[in-house]
């Protein structure tokens, strides 16, 4: 472990380095990315063999064992060139496939050493989730070794998720900004949906992070900063993420494909109105700067658009969920001509063609205080329209306030078998 005077926080990964008894006894497989490294930075699965860890597998999730991969992208199945361990891609893959992939591994115990960023629709939770359940039903000893929450664990925003609409981005209600540590949201999940699905709960063991205290943000952990994945760069980038990640549902960018993404909302139709609109609206702990820029890949690729930069001027009183249901008047009221065909104002994207998005929603999707006990969002991923099947659609008022929606068949699988919806007998 490092003793360097700075860090204030020793992970549960360190501890478990220190003790590799705490994982119990048994073949351990370990579900890590690049951001599983001790506080000095070496990379935890050969520090655990090289401390006496009985290491079999190693479990890589979304983004690749390396997290080289870009959002949606994963690796196949390979050995770990510096371990020598096999490497087992859980990307996409839960129900009875996890459960064989468990078996065959031949673990007797998975331990999760993976850095959340405390937002509902970042997957590494929901591969947790999903892995906790398949080792209920297979047996096998559930260790998290917690990191703390890099937004803190004093404030949770948002709605619940509404379970007709669970799908990888949410399995589970819980709020979109939730403030737990991976340890402390297991052990919620573990008596809240676990059983639901898998029948019981799993065997859980949670080996703390010593040290984190709620108000601690990334930067006062004194943990040394490992992108979670390549579009989230640094810790702002993880503080807007619960509130600028909605505007994938839209025809807006938020800064995919530039240095800034999820501090950047923008698109070629937006002009100079757009920042003093937003400064109008007096969001406490957040100044919206006016922005050009031209993204590389993604929405809007190679075009010049006008936007702009969040800051953040007052952590402990801004709240990441709120701008994006503000900001949506102002698109429509500050827009300008654009090129034949090219849109013209904020809308929804089109199912058809997004395959991993997540709409904002109207003024009540990113949960205020005075409607969240209410009404729930039934936001969900969207998804490529298959061949002959109709199209899915997202929310855009709240629950409370519309006819009820039937969620698309694909979503409606989804739930089923997550467990969080029932089939009909």
């Amino acid at each position: 472990m490092s003793t360097d005077a700075r860090v204030a926080v020793t992970p549960g990964i360190a501890r478990l380095h220190a003790s590799p008894g705490l994982a119990g006894p048994g073949r351990l497989g370990l579900v890590t990315n690049h951001t599983g490294v001790l506080p000095d930075l070496r990379p935890a699965a050969p520090a655990l063999l090289e401390a006496g860890a009985r290491l079999v597998a190693l479990f890589g999730p979304k983004d690749r064992l390396h997290g080289t991969g870009q959002a949606g992208e994963s690796e196949a199945a390979q050995a770990d060139p510096t371990t020598g361990q096999p490497v087992h891609d859980t990307y996409r893959c839960s129900g009875e496939r996890l459960d064989k992939l468990l078996v065959d591994s031949g673990v007797d115990a998975l331990v999760y050493d993976l850095q959340d960023i405390g937002a509902r629709f970042y997957t590494y939770v929901w591969t947790m989730f999903d892995l906790m359940v398949s080792a209920a039903r297979t047996g096998v000893r559930f260790v998290v070794a917690d990191r703390p929450n890099p937004l803190g664990g004093l404030v949770s925003e948002g709605p619940l998720l509404d379970p007709a609409w669970a799908s990888f981005v949410g399995r589970a209600a819980v709020p979109v900004r939730h403030g737990l540590t991976c340890g402390e949201l297991a052990r919620h999940l573990n008596t809240s949906a676990v059983p639901q699905v898998a029948g019981s709960a799993s065997d859980l063991t949670v080996i703390e992070a010593v040290g984190w205290q709620r108000a601690m943000d990334a930067e006062a952990t004194g943990l040394p900063w490992v992108a979670p994945s390549p579009n989230i760069p640094t810790p702002a980038t993880a503080t807007f993420h619960p509130g600028t990640c909605l505007f994938e549902g839209t025809n807006l960018s938020e800064g995919r494909g530039t240095t800034q993404p999820f501090e950047i909302v923008g698109a070629p139709y937006i002009d100079a109105r757009f920042a003093p609109s937003l400064a109008e609206l007096a969001l406490p702990g957040v100044h919206f700067r006016d922005l050009r820029c031209v993204p590389t890949f993604h929405k809007h690729a190679g075009r010049p658009l006008r936007g702009v930069q969040l800051h953040i001027t007052d952590r402990e009183v801004s709240r990441p969920c709120v701008p994006p249901s503000r900001c949506s008047p102002c698109c429509s009221s500050c827009t300008r001509t654009t090129s034949t065909g090219a849109p013209r104002t904020a809308a929804w994207r089109g199912p058809a063609t997004v395959t991993s998005s997540i709409c904002c929603g109207g003024p009540t999707s990113c949960g205020a205080p005075s409607t969240r006990a209410t009404t729930r969002c039934r936001c969900a991923i969207h998804r490529r329209r298959p061949a002959g099947g109709p199209a899915t659609k997202c929310c855009s008022t709240p629950e409370t306030s519309r006819p009820a929606a039937t969620p698309s068949p694909v979503a409606k699988a989804d739930a089923v078998a997550a467990g969080v919806v029932r089939r009909r007998p």
